[in-house]
């Protein structure tokens, strides 16, 4: 069996991922390949493999590939490819994705998913993910792509439309989730046995259905102590209880997310909301410093080792790696195409989160029906600039970045649209060889 692991200097995601595979009896023989751009990024990300590989006792082949000449070699053959790159990296790109819209009064927590932050990192990954598809279609064209790269839906969705490339999107969010909110609202007696259904697409997936291990609906005792506990007090997670209020349910991603994710919450003519809702703005440019900063400390140390262990983390990559070996079952909440109306008033095109099968003939989709209108309905506004980002990244017209822009949820609500044109030509300035294709 042979992973290769495309944006290795990933170290963190390297390490749960590759060392799950470690983990299980099924895979921990297998071949793994470390490809990536940065050499020292890789090197670390190989010594801290091959002391996971030392200290688990495992017999893994780990084995680097560097740049982008060699990026044929580190696939070829492949039978599984994780997909873990950040194209551009917190400095620049990310800055760029944070500053530029500041100076317009347009402000963010995260910026990776849909909003002007996730349009301008889907538009500089999609070409790269697109030679990554040519490379793959070439040397290793039965091989399952698992992308855990953002913004999810976007480049899970032009993967699977554009080309021929089999291909997953996974998220920790869903995992998570339903034992997210039992705890947030004191019920975490229901975690074990419980039972759930989430659909939607990524980030914003809906917790359909959740009932204890004997059927009960724990949906209506969740909503009372989620209205009060927003009404007294204030944690982190406002946003999403404040979803189950408005909406009906909950979501999979967190508040700090979706915040973003609508025009509801960050607004500069009800600055009160910031504080209301523990919005923390600028998130995720002070998560990349305080990361780069633990990476540091961490790689100094790890320098010196060479036995680690490791614990087999929640990620999804092992086990479907597992089920497709074994062919013993698996389920998942996977991005997929919603081809055949997988969520029926969704549209076909649109990139969706769902149930999804894994066992020895690859994953599989599962019905799901129809969303609550008010559901789907929130999902579309996050789809109609997903879809349009993906337009402009295979048309290379520029008119349709405005278009994306224009009717994202969050940046449409506090910029009038020729603001937003400025906007997204002062980004693309900003980024200058980052994205060449709109200069």
């Amino acid at each position: 069996m042979k992973i290769t692991f495309l944006g290795a200097g990933s170290t963190i995601f390297a390490r749960n991922v590759l060392g799950d595979c470690m983990c299980s009896e099924a895979l921990q023989d297998s071949e793994i390949i470390l490809y990536d751009i940065d050499r020292v990024r890789l090197q670390e990300s190989n010594t801290l493999l091959e002391a996971i590989n030392m200290g688990l006792g495992s017999k893994a082949k780990i084995r680097s590939y560097l740049g982008v000449e060699n990026r044929k070699n580190a696939l070829r053959g492949a039978d599984f490819v994780v997909n873990a790159i950040q194209v551009g990296g917190y400095d620049p790109c990310t800055i760029t994705d944070f500053e530029v819209p500041k100076k317009y009064g347009l402000r963010q927590t995260i910026g990776d998913t849909v909003g002007i932050g996730g349009i301008m990192r889907a538009l500089r990954t999609i070409p790269v993910m697109a030679d990554f598809a040519c490379d793959m279609e070439e040397v290793c064209p039965d091989a399952w792509l698992l992308n855990y790269t953002n913004p999810m839906a976007m480049l899970t969705g032009f993967m699977l439309r554009y080309t021929g490339v089999k291909t997953v999107g996974l998220c920790h969010s869903v995992q998570v989730c339903a034992e997210t909110v039992l705890k947030g609202v004191g019920m975490e007696q229901y975690i074990p046995g419980h039972r759930e259904l989430i659909a939607g697409i990524n980030h914003m997936g809906w917790l359909l259905d959740i009932r204890d291990k004997d059927g009960h609906d724990l949906y209506p005792e969740i909503r009372r102590r989620a209205k009060d506990k927003n009404a007294t007090e204030k944690h982190h997670d406002m946003v999403r209880f404040d979803y189950i209020e408005k909406l009906g349910y909950y979501c999979t991603e967190s508040s700090e997310h979706n915040a973003e994710y609508t025009p509801y919450y960050i607004k500069s003519r009800y600055p009160e909301l910031i504080d209301g809702f523990q919005i923390p703005l600028d998130e995720y440019p002070r998560r990349c410093i305080q990361q780069i900063k633990e990476w540091e400390e961490e790689s100094r140390k790890i320098a010196s080792i060479d036995h680690l262990t490791h614990t087999r983390s929640n990620e999804y990559a092992s086990h479907i790696m597992e089920a497709i070996v074994t062919g013993i079952p698996y389920k998942i909440g996977g991005n997929v195409i919603n081809r055949g109306g997988i969520i029926e008033n969704l549209p076909a095109e649109a990139c969706v989160e769902v149930p999804c099968l894994v066992d020895g003939s690859g994953i599989s989709p599962c019905h799901v029906g129809r969303l609550p209108l008010q559901l789907a309905a929130m999902n579309m506004t996050n789809i109609n600039a997903q879809l349009l980002t993906v337009e402009a990244a295979v048309t290379r017209k520029k008119e349709h970045i405005y278009h994306a822009a224009m009717l994202d949820p969050h940046t449409s609500s506090e910029l009038s649209a020729d603001d937003i044109v400025k906007m997204v030509d002062d980004l693309i300035s900003a980024h200058g060889d980052w994205l060449p294709q709109y200069s």
